[in-house]
């Protein structure tokens, strides 16, 4: 029977159990997981399965790094997300959080482009730390997403995007990430999309100031086009930015991201179908 152990060919014998393989290839481990679930030393393992076994406290080299990483994802879903690359246009609230979770899930290739620097207002919501205050975002956050996941290719570039420069920095990206707080940098950079690459998937955030109010935040589609947030509380007087709500908005983008990449799930696509 063959199947995969941290992520290399195995043949193991049929019907061989979770502890027979762990004896064999990692006698040491003690946190095992099947198909990206938990599962207990007695679990008998088919034909394909995807075994993957940790020992806790271990610092495993760059390379068991990159598979320990998946050890949660569904199957085949790894290698797909590391052939991707994705532009993220700002790297404040959204932006930061937008790459801190692409790059935990192992996209290939991440372009970020910002002008602006750290300063002590943005660490209520951005995803910067004290001693990083005054470095360029772009730079300080390439460097936290590099000890994150040292296997995603980071580029950043420490510019203002502007109509003339977006087709230059977000020319090869399979899916663009809009993360601007303005709203006439959000209108700016839709409509030179649509009018540089109009197939282009872009994500935006819209409507996420204030606290609370879960149920009106969602994700709405149109064609090549998906916009995240309750597209209502936009960030003015009264209306500040937070990190809850912020960062629910910028995980719903990254969540589309990877639906664009991947297609819908088909176990959640199951699980829908079994309600009805």
């Amino acid at each position: 029977m063959n199947i995969f152990v941290n992520e290399r060919p195995v043949t193991v014998e049929a019907d061989a159990t979770v502890a027979l393989v762990a004896t064999l290839c990692k006698p040491d481990a003690d946190i095992f997981l099947c198909n990206g679930a938990p599962v207990p030393t007695t679990t008998r393992l088919q034909e394909g399965d995807r075994l993957v076994l940790i020992r806790r406290g271990e610092i495993p080299t760059p390379e068991e790094l990159d598979v320990l990483m998946a050890a949660r994802h569904t199957p085949g879903v790894h290698a797909r997300l590391k052939r991707a690359t994705v532009g993220i246009a700002g790297c404040g609230g959204l932006g930061s959080t937008v790459a801190v979770a692409l790059a935990r899930v192992g996209i290939g290739t991440l372009i970020l482009a910002d002008f602006d620097v750290v300063e002590p207002s943005n660490l209520n919501r951005q995803q910067f730390f004290v001693d990083q205050i005054g470095q360029r975002k772009v730079e300080a956050l390439a460097a936290t997403l590099a000890r994150i996941n040292p296997a995603v290719r980071v580029v950043p570039h420490a510019v203002r995007v502007v109509p003339d420069n977006v087709a230059a920095l977000f020319g090869p990206v399979d899916v663009l990430v809009e993360a601007f707080d303005r709203a006439d940098q959000k209108a700016m950079l839709f409509e030179t999309v649509q009018r540089e690459f109009p197939d282009k998937p872009l994500v935006m955030g819209l409507g996420m100031a204030g606290w609370g109010r879960n149920d009106l935040l969602g994700v709405r589609r149109s064609g090549s086009l998906s916009i995240c947030g309750d597209d209502l509380a936009e960030a003015g007087p009264h209306a500040g930015l937070m990190a809850p709500r912020v960062g629910v908005v910028a995980h719903l983008q990254a969540n589309q991201v990877m639906e664009i990449l991947l297609g819908p799930d088909p176990h959640i696509a199951r699980l829908e179908q079994a309600r009805r």
